[in-house]
């Protein structure tokens, strides 16, 4: 695991401080600290409003987590190219640009579009429950069976571009409170094995993660108590007809609460 250049800088500019406390001279610690977000909508921010024009289809907006980080600890250069819809490819094709040599810090969610996430979603809420369980299942054997091929290619690159950043990979959420709040809609049964196929993804990208270097940073726990069906107030969109994009992303309250002190604290 590469140890955060961010806490190495923060560390070198309290030895500067203290360097100039006690006559030292004028210490200089690194201040060119560059950050570059990468992924999917879970990093662009869908489903938390307030989407930057200028992204046009990525959706990217000030209330996602990387901006959030971003604008709490000021990076010298912070390149937010995240991108609603990316899968693997998308990140290989059109999403490493600003990475380089200089590059301290790296987050990325992606996986999710890969392994069909919008489809299954959209089969369990269309369909029967044997037909949900059914494409759940297949996108679990795409996890198994070809997802962590396209994960190396991608952590590859980003390690090749980038060899000094910390890179922090975070996972997905479950969507669902078991025998919580909800009255209808799904079945338990087939939330039961939508959580289960999150906690599939999460297993496969995790491991692909460690195996490079990098941090992977569960949003599960965060998430907690504030998935669909809980008691608690939701942190992910259930689904909304009127703007089906932004359905089972997190809401601004998912970013600022469940993302944000994760990767935080990973950074």
């Amino acid at each position: 695991m590469k140890l955060s250049r961010f806490a190495a800088l923060s560390s070198s500019l309290l030895l500067a401080a203290g360097a100039v406390l006690f006559g030292a001279g004028q210490a200089s610690a690194a201040a060119d600290f560059g950050y570059v977000a990468l992924g999917d909508s879970y990093s662009s921010g869908v489903g938390a409003g307030n989407y930057d024009g200028a992204s046009g289809n990525c959706k990217r907006t000030p209330r996602a987590y990387p901006a959030l980080w971003a604008a709490a600890h000021a990076p010298q250069t912070f390149s937010f190219v995240a991108c609603s819809g990316a899968r693997t490819d998308d990140v290989l094709s059109g999403q490493l640009a600003p990475l380089n040599s200089g590059t301290d810090l790296v987050s990325i969610t992606i996986g999710g579009n890969d392994a069909g996430f919008a489809d299954v979603m959209t089969t369990c809420v269309l369909q029967s429950e044997a037909t949900c369980v059914n494409r759940v299942n297949q996108a679990k054997a795409y996890v198994t069976s070809t997802l962590p091929g396209k994960l190396d290619q991608v952590y590859n690159a980003i390690d090749s571009r980038a060899p000094g950043a910390h890179v922090v990979v975070l996972g997905y959420p479950r969507f669902y409170k078991l025998n919580g709040t909800c009255t209808t809609g799904l079945t338990e049964n087939e939330r039961a094995a939508i959580n289960g196929a999150a906690d599939h993804l999460n297993a496969a990208i995790a491991k692909r993660a460690a195996d490079h270097g990098f941090t992977f940073a569960s949003v599960v726990g965060s998430f907690t108590g504030h998935e669909i069906c809980s008691s608690g107030t939701a942190w992910l969109h259930s689904v909304n007809w009127l703007n089906i994009g932004e359905s089972y992303h997190p809401t601004a309250a998912g970013q600022s609460g469940g993302y944000l002190p994760v990767f935080a604290n990973a950074a």
